[in-house]
């Protein structure tokens, strides 16, 4: 993983089940979690994607990742019935669920929608 210059990485950061509370449901900063397994073919096309995604929410957002194959119960919590699937967490609840490949304006459309009231 590389950092720039004010120490932010600029590559996606892995996350797992011991570190899901504190990295996604805990942050200070709105996470969009991509929920994939290395073996899926679209999983990689969206992962191309998702560092353009990083790129525009720099200092605004997270981009993360879960393997689901390695964290099969983040999976299951989560309702992950089909992957690559993004979950957009905001103060460690989900906002926003987007199932399988899109693209990045897409992607960041649905980020920009702003959460409604309870």
């Amino acid at each position: 993983m590389t950092m720039d210059p004010e120490g932010q990485s600029s590559a996606i950061a892995e996350v797992n089940q011991d570190t899901f509370e504190r990295e996604v449901l805990r942050s200070t900063v709105p996470t969009l979690v991509a929920f994939g397994a290395s073996w899926s073919k679209p999983c990689g096309i969206l992962k191309s994607v998702l560092s353009e995604v990083v790129k525009d929410c720099e200092g605004k957002a997270r981009v993360v990742r879960v393997n689901v194959d390695d964290n099969p119960d983040l999976g299951l919590w989560y309702g992950i019935e089909s992957i690559p699937t993004l979950l957009w967490f905001i103060g460690g609840k989900v906002h926003a669920r987007i199932v399988g490949t899109a693209t990045k304006a897409a992607i960041l459309a649905k980020l920009e929608t702003p959460p409604s009231s309870p």
